[in-house]
């Protein structure tokens, strides 16, 4: 708030100042132009007077009245407070122009009342007539009304000055609370997502104990690893490809250990990884959804996951990830409890890129398959 009133305090600091430097400028320039031309201040001092009521008049209308308008929303109080200081201000400026009423009233300067009396004739009453007909109003002329006008313009460059502060002051707020809520839903998701898999993934070492002791033991060392990842990786908005595809790796070669070559289980990560990064444990999601729902005991089953780093999105220039996850579908899939993490990666995606991704699923009868592209930073 206080930058944005010393913002708003310098534009009409920046713009008064120009205003009172036209003057000076003005009159400098003629006399540098106009040899004969002597440049005094006292005209300048004429000039700044006049703009003086207006200074007075934008102070008291900034510091008390604009401020009822834009913030307080007071619209009776205002407008009856600015229409008493014009109509004050039309009075004023009535009061100060005997040269302007003289012209109107038709009265001849002092010069020419004193011609001599044979120069002078009687008046026609047509002329009265006439006079009359053709005298503008004793308490209007043009210059108040050019006065006016520009008093108007000036109390609403003020309120427009003020709204336009106001909105921008209001955007930035605006923009900070969705940033700050963004930021807080991501955390929420994240501390969903990483019980989640870990819950899974000690369901897979709790099958494997009974089946294969020494499978559990290496299991366990891989799920050190991964949850090394997690508790220092996992926190962070961003990590390095290298960094994530060596945790698929780890989970997959987990995954490899309970399961017997029954599974075709293929990973086709690319062999040079760009320097780029990418929210943590967003595709290990689809990968885990692809091996709790699509292996089966009874037969064959497959999971084929590819990732490449390609330019491809020729509407939209960068660095797009495309990850492909195909498996097969088991004739009874797991019915496991807990199957948050795909609602979360979606509701991640959407907050993290808005429309800026692809995600195409295609849920047939036998295979189910998992395309995404999102961009890379």
């Amino acid at each position: 708030m206080e930058e944005k009133k010393r913002h708003e305090n310098l534009t009409y600091l920046a713009l008064w100042g120009m205003l009172f430097a036209v003057p000076v400028l003005s009159l400098y320039l003629r006399s540098v132009n106009n040899p004969a031309f002597d440049f005094e201040w006292k005209e300048v001092f004429m000039i700044w007077k006049q703009f003086g009521i207006y200074l007075g008049i934008f102070l008291i209308h900034h510091l008390f009245l604009a401020p009822l308008l834009v913030y307080k929303q007071r619209r009776a109080l205002y407008f009856s407070i600015v229409a008493v200081i014009i109509g004050g201000f039309i009075v004023y400026q009535c009061s100060n122009r005997p040269s302007e009423r003289r012209a109107f009233n038709h009265e001849p300067p002092p010069h020419e009342q004193r011609e001599p009396s044979h120069r002078q004739h009687p008046p026609h009453p047509h002329d009265f007539k006439e006079h009359r007909r053709h005298r503008p109003p004793v308490m209007v002329g043009q210059h108040d009304i050019i006065a006016l006008i520009i008093l108007i313009l000036m109390l609403g460059m003020n309120i427009g000055i003020k709204l336009y502060f106001k909105s921008r002051y209001d955007t930035k707020q605006l923009m900070a609370l969705e940033k700050k809520n963004l930021e807080q839903q991501l955390e929420y998701l994240k501390y969903q997502i990483n019980p989640h898999f870990f819950m899974n993934t000690l369901n897979n070492i709790h099958a494997l104990v009974d089946i294969d002791p020494e499978k559990a033991k290496d299991t366990i060392l891989e799920l050190s690893k991964m949850m090394r990842f997690v508790l220092y990786e996992g926190d962070k908005k961003g990590v390095p490809l290298s960094r994530e595809f060596d945790f698929i790796r780890n989970y997959v070669t987990l995954m490899r250990l309970r399961y017997t070559d029954k599974v075709d289980v293929q990973v086709n990560l690319p062999a040079e990884v760009p320097d780029y990064q990418l929210p943590p444990l967003m595709l290990i999601t689809f990968i885990e959804n692809a091996f709790k729902h699509g292996i089966s005991y009874q037969h064959d089953s497959f999971v084929h996951v590819k990732i490449e780093v390609r330019d491809e999105r020729k509407e939209v220039r960068g660095i797009w990830l495309c990850f492909h996850c195909r498996n097969s579908k088991a004739e009874k899939p797991n019915e496991e409890q807990g199957g948050v993490g795909l609602a979360n990666v979606r509701q991640r995606l959407n907050l993290l890129y808005g429309e800026n991704y692809t995600l195409n699923i295609q849920d047939e009868p036998d295979t189910y398959n998992v395309e995404l592209q999102i961009p890379l930073t």
